[in-house]
């Protein structure tokens, strides 16, 4: 029992001390919050609410049927339902019935409530592909900023331990009386201004990543990180094509203008389904009914021993009493129940027809504001299909700018990097002093940062760009 208990208790560390030990791929991330986004969940219940409604429209064509059944006692003055006389009882009823309605003709609004249905799933569906493209731009882009910040780390560290060793050179040539001693204090001023910087990018990193985990949905913040490493540059032959053909090419493949079409379809069917209350509606119906009761049969009728005649009448003239035959009922047990109801049963079925009149401008003013609904996703349309052309064109700059702007960032960090070196060389034999080599050093520092932040820019606005092309998410290459 000790030793299972050790062993149980040694799974359960491994297994925490793995999780802690994990690190996300931009692809995990992308695919984990695909499935556990909330918007993406929401996005998804649309679906499954837009097939509820499709699943309705199909249950149009189905008959109804529906079955009621009645089972009573009535205490007091009733009338007894076999003599028809009122008299103080106790006695129990029971009635049952099934009905059965078809439309069989409602001014073709069935077959357009369908066709509703599976336009509106559609657009659902679309509008789900939306929302996965732009939660995964939104991951991307967090991730890449989490990435950035960590290299950033690092660059202020590979200079701070560069201001290091030039502390040591900077005390061992002011002992020799090269350099002053301000010069000293000059790159220790340094040290704790790039202390002072590394501490606010460790903070950078860490609201990166609590800002990644909530988009993930992932509340373990502590534990949360990311795999470090650097991503290329892929698929910036995009670049080569013509703007307009991209934009041909979203407006294929884009889902914002699938919704609006879509829209504008759902508005149409809506048109249909108004006009569709002009046209008269034709119903079947079949009905079923019976009943049994806990009252006493008549079996048999006798005349009344008390009582054997009555008067109904008398001759006209003569005045003679006009004499008839009075009786009386036997009870008897009441017949067995399933007798009764087959005895009792009774059905009805026919046609109804319903021919609309007049209904106070009711149809004819839907009518109106449905094709006013058409004019309306029409202009939807026509504004999705300019906003898409204005963002493909903002996108296909920006990332042709952001290239030119990453180009730019490598050559200026080279020729900073070749002034800080002689910078480096000009300072160790004290032919300038802490403040120009510290100088250069910022600014090759700030070159450094430029490289990532263009790097990094480029690869999103050029995954942007992929997206407008037609790419799947999935097949974004970073």
């Amino acid at each position: 029992m000790k030793n299972f208990s050790l062993l149980a208790f040694l799974l359960l560390f491994s297994s925490l001390v793995n999780a802690q030990d994990k690190k996300w791929t931009l692809e995990e991330c992308v695919n984990y919050a695909l499935e556990n986004n909330i918007s993406v969940k929401q996005a998804e219940l649309d679906v499954e609410f837009s097939a509820i409604d499709k699943s309705d429209a199909i249950g149009n064509f189905i008959p109804s049927i529906n079955g009621q059944a009645t089972n009573s006692w009535n205490t007091g003055l009733t009338q007894n339902v076999t003599t028809g006389i009122l008299q103080n009882q106790t006695v129990r009823n029971f009635s049952a019935g099934v009905s059965a309605g078809l439309t069989l003709f409602d001014g073709l609004r069935n077959f357009k409530e369908l066709q509703r249905a599976r336009i509106s799933r559609l657009a659902n569906e679309y509008s789900l592909d939306k929302m996965k493209d732009d939660i995964a731009l939104f991951v991307a882009d967090a991730y890449l900023q989490v990435l950035f910040n960590k290299q950033n780390l690092e660059v202020l560290r590979a200079q701070n331990d560069v201001t290091k060793e030039q502390i040591e050179r900077t005390l061992d040539l002011v002992d020799a009386g090269v350099l002053p001693e301000g010069d000293l204090l000059e790159i220790r001023a340094t040290m704790a201004d790039e202390q002072q910087k590394m501490i606010l990018a460790e903070n950078q990193i860490q609201i990166s990543l609590i800002s990644l985990a909530q988009t993930l949905a992932i509340q373990d913040y502590q534990n949360f990180d990311i795999v470090e490493r650097d991503y290329d540059i892929f698929g910036n032959e995009i670049l080569e094509n013509s703007v307009y053909d991209i934009i041909e090419r979203a407006k294929e493949e884009r889902s914002e203008i699938k919704i609006a079409e879509a829209n504008k379809e759902l508005a149409e069917k809506d048109v249909e389904l108004a006009k569709g209350a002009y046209l008269p509606t034709l119903n079947a119906f079949f009905n079923y009914n019976t009943r049994a009761t806990g009252q006493d049969q008549v079996i048999d009728i006798i005349p009344d021993p008390d009582n054997p005649t009555r008067q109904i009448g008398f001759v006209e003239g003569t005045n003679q009493a006009v004499l008839a035959p009075n009786t009386i009922p036997v009870l008897g047990s009441p017949l067995p129940f399933f007798d009764q109801l087959s005895r009792n049963d009774g059905f009805s079925y026919g046609l109804q027809l319903n021919v609309p009149i007049l209904n106070g401008f009711a149809t004819r003013n839907q009518v109106k504001r449905n094709e006013i609904g058409v004019l309306r996703a029409e202009y939807r349309l026509e504004q999705a299909e300019l906003d898409l052309e204005a963002n493909v064109y903002q996108a296909f700059t920006d990332a042709k700018g952001a290239f030119k702007a990453y180009e730019a960032a490598l050559v200026a960090v080279e020729a900073q990097e070749k002034a800080f070196e002689y910078a480096t060389e000009r300072y160790d034999v004290g032919l300038t002093n802490a403040f120009d080599f510290s100088q250069a050093k910022v600014r090759f520092e700030n070159a450094q940062r430029e490289v990532l932040r263009a790097k990094y820019d480029y690869i999103f606005k050029l995954k942007v760009v992929e997206l407008y092309f037609g790419i799947p998410v999935g097949e974004l290459k970073f």
